[in-house]
This record gives C-alpha cells, sequence and structure tokens, in this order.
C-alpha cells in the first residue's frame, strides 16, 4: 500500500503523498499539450477546492490544538473534512481514464486508494486507533503536501508557477516523506491487536465460496511492503528535486 511512499514516487513529490491525479506534473517541467479550455477550468475549480479543504483540515488543526492545550486526539476535530477531501481525490482517477489528465490510470487508482484504504479500513473501522498519536502524525504530513501540491496544480494550470511553491513542493518531503511513512505504519501497528481480537474483515473457512480471508495477516504484508518501497522512491524524489530545481536555476540565469 504505502500511502506516503506510492503517492509520492511518480512526481518527486513533497511529502509523502502527490498523485498522479490532479493536473499533470508536465505543467510545470515541460512543455506539453494540456487539456482543453473547459476542461482546464474544472480542473482549476476542482484544485482550488481541494486546497481550500486541506486548508480547512489544517485550520481545524490549529484550532483544536489552541482551544484543548494538547495535540492528543485532534483527529476527532478534523474527521470528517478529512474523510471527504481524501475521498475526493478519487476523481483524479476520473481524470485520467477520461484523458484530461497525463497519467496512468493503474497508477494513480494505486496511489489514491492507498490513502483511502488507510483513511477508512485503518483509522475509521479500528475506532482505537483514532486517539493514537501516530494517526497525527500521518494526517499533519498529508495536510501540508496536500496544500502543497494542490496549490502547485492550480498555478501550473495557470501558467503562473511561483518559485516558493515549486520549490515546497520538491524540498519539503525530505521531512514529510519519513514522517508520513512513520505515521501510518504506527497506525497500521496499533491496529493490528484489535484486528485479530474481533476478526474485522477477515473470512473463515469452512463457508460456501471456499474462500478464506485473514485481514490481520493482510495489514502485515502492507506493512511489509514498505520496506523495499520507502528507500527505492525516497532517493528517486531526491533525484526528481536535483533534476527539476537545477533546472529552474539554469533558466533564472539564463533569463
Amino acid at each position: 500500500m504505502a500511502a506516503v511512499a506510492a503517492t509520492a514516487a511518480t512526481k518527486g513529490n513533497g511529502g509523502g503523498s502527490g498523485r498522479a491525479g490532479a493536473a499533470g506534473e508536465g505543467s510545470g517541467t515541460r512543455k506539453k499539450k494540456g487539456p482543453g479550455p473547459v476542461a482546464t477550468a474544472y480542473l482549476v475549480i476542482y484544485n482550488v477546492v481541494m486546497t481550500a479543504g486541506w486548508l480547512v483540515i489544517a485550520v481545524g488543526l490549529v484550532r483544536a490544538y489552541l482551544a484543548k492545550g494538547s495535540y492528543h486526539s485532534l483527529y476527532y476535530s478534523i474527521e470528517k473534512p478529512l474523510k471527504f477531501f481524501q475521498t475526493g481525490a478519487l476523481l483524479e482517477i476520473l481524470h485520467c481514464a477520461i484523458g484530461i489528465v497525463p497519467s496512468s490510470v493503474v497508477l494513480t487508482s494505486f496511489q489514491v486508494m492507498s490513502r483511502v484504504f488507510l483513511i477508512w479500513a485503518v483509522t475509521h473501522s479500528v475506532k482505537e486507533v483514532q486517539s493514537e498519536d501516530s494517526v497525527l502524525l500521518f494526517v499533519i504530513a498529508w495536510t501540508i503536501t496536500e496544500i502543497i501540491r494542490y496549490s502547485f496544480y492550480t498555478f501550473s494550470l495557470l501558467n503562473h508557477l511561483p518559485y516558493i511553491i515549486k520549490w515546497a513542493r520538491y524540498t519539503l518531503f525530505i521531512v514529510l516523506y519519513p514522517m508520513g511513512v512513520t505515521g501510518e505504519l504506527l497506525t497500521i501497528y496499533a491496529a493490528l491487536p484489535s484486528v485479530r481480537q474481533a476478526g474485522l474483515y477477515s473470512i473463515s473457512l469452512p463457508n460456501k465460496y471456499n474462500f478464506s480471508f485473514d485481514y490481520y495477516a493482510f495489514l502485515i504484508l502492507v506493512m511489509i511492503s514498505y520496506i523495499p518501497l520507502f528507500p527505492q522512491l525516497y532517493f528517486h524524489m531526491i533525484h526528481q528535486r536535483r533534476k527539476i530545481l537545477s533546472r529552474t536555476e539554469e533558466h533564472k540565469k539564463f533569463d
């Protein structure tokens, strides 16, 4: 699954969490034929709404922290908007499928669904983990990443990308990516005892379909999948950062 890991990979993402989805990476780095005017207008609106949504989550976290004076259990203060806007990213799969975004449908589906899985099949389904500090860890990483990512797409579509946003997208992942991955892993790990005790989403034999599924074992496999993914994707992102930001510096010197 590797929600942060996979979402980062294809775009040299700023934190564990960008996808192939909303506007297409090429708009910020090389000339490509973009979507038509109607599709562009729609994508601008979509990205503005998503930017605003993640800003709402960020403000909600800050307000809850100031009100409580503690960072524990802040998840409950932003649970609804987090579920809404993260699930709203499913539209990015549709964007790829109908061709208004030049990205792989399969890869985008995997990237989006990995986060939706973590939100609904782990954090929502296992109530015991919702008060874990690890949830706040990945929520903060996702929130900062998505504000930057959707802002990046919006300005790219408008052909006016501030350097600070480009720099943030290709720099802050250095901290946000490990932070998000750590939060995800710890959250899944914290869910394991409850999943095993309740037999959550597991199917045991005998049954008329002669099929069994152990959700507990599946979650362990998900955690193991991070081991090969994390270093490979992290260093890929480092390489992307050097290539894209150095190219920007060259353009500045040339201009």
